[in-house]
């Protein structure tokens, strides 16, 4: 007797939904601008938003204040936020990518504790105290540290090993901490700067800052689609890339210069954001599956909007005074990380 096998129905089309994914991804970033540019200590309406945009005041008094309250504050906090959260968002899912470690954030290569101890020897040493003059020392910390972290996964047996790599970054971060720490311990002026900086703010920085930390943001965009393709052939693991005719050395090398720029440029311009690219990295990779060349676009965008409305839920939670971006984006990435490492153990057991 012949039974008749029913063919299972089609499943929905992957391509659909990562487009329909983008899709929704850009009107949550468009929607997040206007909330960002629309709500602080002073509400303003959409009309006035636009009125502070591209009227001319006069001599209406009014008008002159919303103007001022648009060009010289939202504008910069909400261009910041996207220039940060894409970033920090496309750095997120390349580490991940790269250390085929699921809980990995850009971090883990020592970015942030490199960022931070530059930020103190700048102010210590030299007396810095203006965002756009210690925002290159972090930046060069930023650099330095990643290097040194990328060189010494690159040494003895364990050369270019994923896990190699990670534990050569958490090396690093907890010394780098250590001397942060030290550092800022002996002087009461380098430990009130490193207090605000490490909470994360996108808040009161011009355009002089936005402008360089765009530029490196570019550049590292530049890179990271270039390391698209190979990302790729490196999460099916190093033998199989290998086979495959990938040169891991170098594939590995612009992923991490790729990561240094883009986590580095933001962390220097607002300070260290935890957990940001973490979260969005596997949210992105709900509806984008493992496919970097749509997992690493979609996790910028989504990393812009988040720490734009973890900005704006900063102007809501304690108004009139403000929390910031990087202490909300903390609150909500913690209990994200917890539940991930659950899971995890959730699901070998």
């Amino acid at each position: 007797m012949v039974v008749e096998q029913r063919a299972a129905p089609p499943g929905p089309d992957p391509r659909r939904r990562r487009l329909l994914g983008l899709a929704g991804l850009l009107v949550l970033l468009v929607v997040a601008s206007v909330l960002s540019l629309v709500i602080g200590t002073r509400s303003l309406t959409p009309a006035e938003v636009w009125q502070g945009l591209s009227g001319d005041p006069g001599g209406d008094q009014r008008l002159v204040e919303i103007t001022l309250i648009v060009q010289t504050l939202r504008v910069p906090r909400t261009v910041l936020a996207v220039v940060a959260g894409i970033g920090l968002g496309v750095a997120g899912a390349l580490i991940q990518g790269h250390t085929r470690n699921p809980i990995a954030d850009s971090g883990l290569l020592g970015v942030n504790s490199g960022a931070s101890f530059a930020v103190v020897l700048s102010v210590s040493l030299f007396g810095l105290r203006n965002p756009v003059q210690y925002m290159w020392f972090a930046f060069l910390g930023a650099a330095v540290a990643g290097a040194v972290v990328f060189g010494l996964s690159s040494l003895g047996r364990g050369a270019g090993n994923p896990l190699t790599l990670a534990l050569a970054g958490q090396g690093v971060t907890l010394f780098l901490a250590a001397m942060t720490t030290a550092v800022a311990l002996g002087d009461e002026q380098t430990l009130d700067v490193l207090r605000f900086w490490n909470a994360g703010s996108v808040q009161g920085v011009g355009f002089d800052v936005i402008g360089v930390a765009a530029v490196f943001v570019g550049v590292g965009l530049f890179l990271a689609v270039l390391n698209l393709p190979v990302i790729n052939l490196l999460d099916l693991g190093d033998d199989v890339a290998r086979g495959l005719g990938v040169n891991i050395a170098a594939g590995r090398t612009v992923g991490v210069l790729a990561i240094t720029l883009l986590a580095g440029a933001a962390t220097a311009a607002c300070g260290p954001i935890a957990f940001l690219g973490l979260m969005v990295a596997h949210i992105a990779r709900w509806f984008t599956g493992p496919d970097y060349r749509w997992l690493v676009p979609c996790a910028g965008l989504l990393g812009a909007a988040v720490l734009l409305l973890g900005d704006v839920a900063g102007r809501l939670v304690v108004r009139p005074a403000e929390l910031q971006a990087g202490l909300v984006i903390a609150l909500l990435g913690a209990p994200f990380f917890a539940a991930l490492v659950w899971l995890g153990k959730f699901r070998q057991a």
